[in-house]
């Protein structure tokens, strides 16, 4: 049976070094050994094996096939040992090597992958996955342990998981550029009357803010389409209709987009976004780079 254990690491990356440099001397030069020290090693090598690695042809070693799978092998190895040095600098930094995270769609199109990139510039050790998800589904992730953090919508309740608000902002009006409307400085609800309305779908319409809020003042709309969120500016561009939704949607659905323009709406609807985590994580320092490069990233979106 081949014996390959810790101890022949050693002998691994001589013949790395030796099947890239064509020849014992060359391979010796590059090694600072000698040129018997590498004969010796792969003579070695190939008896615990089991494995001719090179013929040896006038002088001449001519690596085998074997030879050439082996090397392969040994490049993945050498990646998994790297992404290893990685994970430790960033359980070292961090406290953890891995992080979890689950959204809502309202933070997932652009606030979300903006934080991860940012994460992954201080410490590209992190190993990260990301799922969008309702609100409810990411306390739930959270809660079971197949999320180590979640960024919801507020109010949520939970006696299983840690819960930070992070902010409250103010809904913006999103319209088709060329609309009467824009060429207001402020979309109030009245101007709403008999126009068409572009709303995010969830299980519950009559829980939408923006039509308890027309209902609650007596407008009558024209209509309404429902959309997942992050299609919606798309359908505001190609004139389906109007749409009010939280500023960090909107601003990360409007990057290099001209068609779409975004107004302030009144009166106020609010939108509370936070970040939920377990409680075994509350001392894991990577909370502290997360709470620290978001806060950040928050003060580039409109209030």
């Amino acid at each position: 049976m081949p014996d390959v254990n810790i101890h022949s690491l050693k002998s691994l990356a001589i013949f790395k070094t030796l099947l890239e440099a064509g020849s014992a001397s060359q391979a010796a030069r590059t090694l600072g050994i000698t040129q018997s020290g590498v004969s010796r090693s792969l003579a070695q090598l190939e008896e615990n094996l089991g494995i001719q690695l090179f013929l040896r042809e006038k002088n001449r070693l001519v690596a085998t096939p074997e030879a050439h799978e082996l090397y392969e092998e040994i490049l993945r190895l050498m990646g998994n040992i790297e992404e290893l040095r990685h994970s430790v600098l960033a359980l070292k930094e961090f406290g953890t090597s891995r992080l979890r995270i689950a959204a809502i769609p309202g933070l997932a199109f652009g606030f979300v992958p903006r934080l991860i990139g940012t994460l992954l510039e201080q410490n590209r050790g992190f190993s990260i996955s990301f799922d969008m998800m309702s609100s409810h589904d990411v306390l739930r992730e959270v809660e079971s342990g197949h999320a180590d953090i979640g960024f919801v919508t507020l109010p949520v309740s939970s006696r299983l998981v840690r819960i930070e608000e992070w902010l409250t902002t103010h809904a913006r009006c999103l319209l088709p550029r060329g609309h009467a409307l824009a060429e207001k400085d402020e979309v109030t609800i009245e101007d709403l009357r008999d126009q068409y309305l572009v709303i995010s779908n969830q299980p519950n319409v009559g829980a939408d803010p923006l039509l308890h809020l027309a209902a609650s003042h007596s407008i009558s709309i024209a209509g309404k389409t429902e959309s997942n969120i992050g299609a919606i500016a798309a359908l505001v561009a190609s004139g389906v209709g109007i749409s009010v939704m939280n500023p960090i949607t909107a601003t990360d659905q409007l990057v290099g987009r001209s068609d779409v323009v975004m107004r302030p709406f009144a009166p106020t609807i609010s939108f509370s976004f936070g970040m939920v985590y377990r409680e075994d994580w509350k001392n894991v320092r990577a909370l502290d780079s997360i709470r620290q490069t978001g806060n950040e990233l928050l003060k580039t979106y409109p209030d």
